[in-house]
């Protein structure tokens, strides 16, 4: 944890905080919002402003992105750096959420808040209380209201998600919690067979997870593309949205096929069989990454090139 989350008073930008044991619901109570800090209109009330953020995670250290009632999730750790940097409850919402172990290349955020400050110091005041698996990339103001109004969720066109396979016969401990292990060859090309079978609108009963709270199991795989580099193998998936474990469960039976226990045919009547129990394991949280979600350009936001992870080489 960075010096924001020591024990002992912070002083930073003037907020007497002390940190031991310290909470969202705890750290409210002894908010006041400071004079000058937010903007009124002309009824004198305070003018909401929505605020996008770009959020990078190591997800290892965090149970998931939702938040939960020990606090150890990316949701809460962000919210308690709201309130800590805007001194006022911040309640955020995301485009999608991570399960616990899971990365973030690039999540997006939004908040509203009535606080007055220029998008650099979003970025850099609440890095400043974020610890260092957690950072705010980048901030833009967008619209919080009528029809041009901005949501992290709901504006979202499309998602990206990375899978990074080591596979190599013996574990490597730099990889640990960064990429899937797989210990037997893999036919990448095989592995492209099968994943064909998956793009088009379908039914993806057989790749969601039991608890999945999703209305319908319908959805819309865009690619899925697999490259190779040395001994990584780099799945990555792009739809209009995922289910609960589908990335996961997809690669797990993509695996199969690699390893020659399964055809490539096997994945499509795996799909048009609708039926968890005949597909393969879940697989591993560690080499998940939730590389980018895809707006409307007219949000101009300032978002990274996700299709070529920082640790992967294109050469």
């Amino acid at each position: 944890m960075n010096q924001a989350g020591s024990a002992g008073k912070d002083v930073r930008a003037g907020f007497p905080f002390s940190c031991e044991g310290c909470s969202l619901a705890s750290l409210m109570a002894g908010l006041e919002p400071q004079s000058g800090s937010t903007a009124l209109n002309h009824k004198g009330k305070h003018k909401l402003k929505r605020i996008a953020l770009g959020i990078q995670y190591e997800g290892s250290p965090w149970q998931g992105w939702q938040t939960q009632t020990h606090g150890q999730t990316v949701q809460d750790t962000l919210e308690l750096a709201l309130a800590r940097f805007s001194q006022r409850p911040t309640p955020t919402v995301c485009a999608g959420r991570t399960d616990s172990g899971v990365h973030a290349i690039e999540q997006v955020v939004h908040f509203d808040t009535p606080v007055e400050r220029e998008m650099f110091s979003w970025v850099r005041g609440l890095n400043a209380f974020l610890p260092s698996s957690i950072s705010v990339r980048w901030a833009v103001a967008l619209p919080v209201a009528g029809e041009d109004a901005f949501h992290a969720r709901f504006s979202a066109l499309a998602r990206t998600y990375h899978y990074l396979i080591y596979n190599h016969a013996v574990r490597s401990p730099l990889w640990s919690g960064r990429a899937g292990w797989v210990f037997r060859p893999l036919d990448r090309s095989a592995m492209q067979a099968a994943a064909q079978q998956l793009i088009g609108t379908h039914d993806f009963s057989a790749f969601r997870a039991a608890q999945c709270q999703a209305k319908s199991p319908v959805r819309s795989m865009h690619s899925i593309d697999i490259r190779s580099q040395g001994d990584l193998i780099m799945v990555s998936l792009r739809a209009n949205a995922f289910l609960h474990h589908m990335v996961r469960n997809i690669v797990g039976a993509l695996i199969q096929v690699g390893n020659g226990n399964e055809t490539p045919a096997w994945m499509a009547a795996v799909l048009a069989g609708r039926d968890r129990d005949q597909a393969a394991p879940t697989f591993s949280p560690d080499g998940l990454y939730l590389a980018k979600i895809d707006y409307d350009a007219r949000w101009c936001l300032p978002q990274a090139d996700t299709h070529t992870p920082l640790f992967w080489n294109p050469c």
